[in-house]
């Protein structure tokens, strides 16, 4: 697993040490993405471009340097967009979100409604989807919603193999993690009546559940538009 913090997903880390790299070796990074970013213009290589903020945005996030780090990652995620490349907006969504800015919660709906929307790795949508789990109050339905969601996209998108069994374990322990927090939840019979309860078997139910809390997330600060992104999506 590369995105999920049981394998050190490094955008979650808290500070350079958590990853093993020394400061300077960091510091000395992203002074060199700095003068390559100047020689990547984005009118001649976008995506380059896009590859090199992303990188430099996490640099800049796990030196501590938040407030630095957003603007990278929104750049990037611009150029991400206008390319169609959905899992690189993602991850510039979830520096954004690591970042702790204003619009922190903006940028994770945005990376969540990208997620679920587009077939990228279920693994890097079960990371996003985590991330509400993580952050909705105890007396909020959004980390129900959210856990059985990221259990729905790994079952409809995983392929079969070894990474599926792994993401389906992962998300049958999100969700018991979940139903014990919520619900007070400690055996089987119980979890299956909370399940009902809560209408988490019926995908009718859940998805536009989960589009509630994303506009929550997002409020007005849409920075895509999704009805184009849908219809692009459509036509490839």
């Amino acid at each position: 697993m590369k995105f999920l913090k049981d394998e050190n997903f490094y955008v979650d880390a808290d500070s350079a040490e958590d990853t093993g790299e020394p400061t300077i070796v960091l510091e000395n990074r992203v002074s060199d993405l700095q003068q390559q970013l100047v020689a990547t213009p984005a009118d001649r290589d976008p995506r380059g471009r896009a590859d090199l903020l992303l990188e430099l945005a996490h640099a800049l996030l796990r030196l501590e340097k938040n407030a630095e780090a957003w603007a990278p990652a929104r750049e990037a995620f611009d150029l991400f967009i206008a390319a169609s490349a959905w899992e690189g907006a993602i991850q510039a969504c979830d520096v954004m979100f690591a970042a702790d800015q204003p619009e922190s919660l903006a940028a994770l709906g945005q990376g969540v409604w990208l997620s679920v929307s587009f077939p990228v790795d279920p693994e890097l949508t079960v990371a996003m989807l985590e991330h509400i789990v993580e952050d909705t109050p105890d007396d909020s339905q959004g980390a129900a919603v959210a856990a059985v969601v990221a259990h729905y996209i790994v079952d409809m998108r995983a392929a079969e193999g070894k990474q599926r069994e792994n993401l389906l374990f992962y998300t049958n322990r999100l969700l018991a993690t979940v139903a014990r927090r919520l619900g007070n939840v400690q055996d089987q019979q119980t979890f299956d009546q909370w399940f009902q309860r809560l209408e988490l078997d019926d995908p009718a139910k859940f998805l536009p559940r989960l589009r509630n809390v994303v506009d929550v997330l997002v409020q007005e600060s849409w920075w895509l538009d999704r009805a184009v992104l849908q219809a692009r999506m459509a036509v490839n």
